[in-house]
């Protein structure tokens, strides 16, 4: 059962944070879910300190400090601190993340608090840094067009380039103009019935597609083993040889399994990186044999449900997933 009181959102951050003193190499995105509810419980000062202890941590390194930085900037806006959180934006633009996260929540935050100009101008900077003319969309960066096309909107400016892609990747039966035309609210208060009909029609639909994002919360994720890891995995388990005939051969693999599910239209793409401990471990709590091959896309599915996957494919002047240190463009992305 989902949590809908305070006291079970309490109830699950306490859960949720229990697990992270168990699994400290997933501490991040349980930190975060734990931030979440107590957010959605009213304990924001207590969230605050979720995500001050993320970032304070002298012993551990997190993954994505700008995204954590956004929701605490967008936390502490909501329960008073406005200055504080404006500083934190204005840090993470300065900073210039190469994922979306962080922008796209720095950019609600400023749009939930009538910033237009202000959250227009961080959509835009995102996208501009984030998205090669000419380059497939990634996933992560969709987002970035609808709230920039849903502020313009609001803003009342015509559609440019961005809008007119924005359009085109959206696939709801409701376009994205009637989403987001700022009379909609008005319909509410009327007492035409053909009004408040459409009304309905155009949130049942905008409603879908929120379902059909959540129902999707991690990516479909495929399994990467760094070399050094993969020399240890073997030989431990050399049974495990028939599935990985050389670290180039995996690789390359990798990329063709995600390049053949892109094209068949499955969304939300992912790699998650393995390590021999971390795969004994879930070995352990399966109480099945690590050389068990059936168990490698149960732990690539349980890495992303943590929120260990990085979304595929990365922009083109990126660095490679593989850890090559070269952009994408010239390495696995050059096919």
């Amino acid at each position: 059962m989902r949590p809908d009181t305070p006291a079970d959102h309490i109830t699950e951050a306490e859960r949720l944070l229990r697990t992270a003193a168990q699994y400290p190499e997933d501490h991040e995105p349980l930190f975060l879910q734990a931030a979440a509810h107590l957010e959605l419980a009213g304990e924001r000062a207590r969230a605050s300190t979720l995500y001050d202890e993320l970032l304070g941590s002298p012993d551990t390194t997190i993954d994505h400090p700008h995204l954590v930085k956004a929701l605490k900037a967008a936390n502490l806006w909501e329960y008073g601190h406005e200055a504080e959180a404006r500083a934190i934006i204005d840090g993470i633009r300065s900073a210039g993340p190469l994922d979306a996260a962080p922008w796209e929540i720095a950019a609600e935050t400023l749009e939930a608090h009538d910033e237009l100009e202000a959250a227009h101008d961080f959509f835009s900077t995102a996208l501009t840094l984030l998205l090669a003319p000419g380059e497939e969309v990634p996933y992560a960066t969709q987002s970035l067009l609808t709230g920039r096309h849903r502020v313009r909107r609001l803003m009342g400016v015509a559609h440019d380039a961005w809008d007119q892609l924005a359009d085109t990747l959206h696939t709801a039966a409701v376009p994205l103009d009637e989403l987001h035309d700022p009379k909609r609210l008005w319909s509410l208060g009327s007492s035409d019935p053909g009004e408040l009909q459409a009304e309905i029609n155009r949130l049942r639909a905008e409603l879908g597609t929120y379902r059909s994002a959540l129902s999707r919360p991690f990516p479909v994720a495929v399994l990467h083993w760094p070399e050094d890891e993969l020399r240890e995995l073997l030989t431990a388990y050399p049974e495990l040889a028939q599935e990985y005939l050389s670290h180039q051969d995996h690789l390359a693999r990798l990329e063709a399994a995600l390049r053949d599910l892109h094209a068949t239209g499955t969304p939300n793409l992912g790699i998650v990186t393995g390590t021999v401990p971390s795969y004994e471990a879930f070995a352990a709590s399966e109480a099945a044999s690590p050389s068990d091959p059936d168990l490698l896309p149960q732990y690539a599915t349980t890495l992303a449900a943590r929120g260990r996957a990085v979304p595929w494919p990365p922009a083109r002047s990126a660095a490679c997933w593989c850890g090559s240190g070269r952009p994408y463009r010239e390495c696995h992305g050059a096919g």
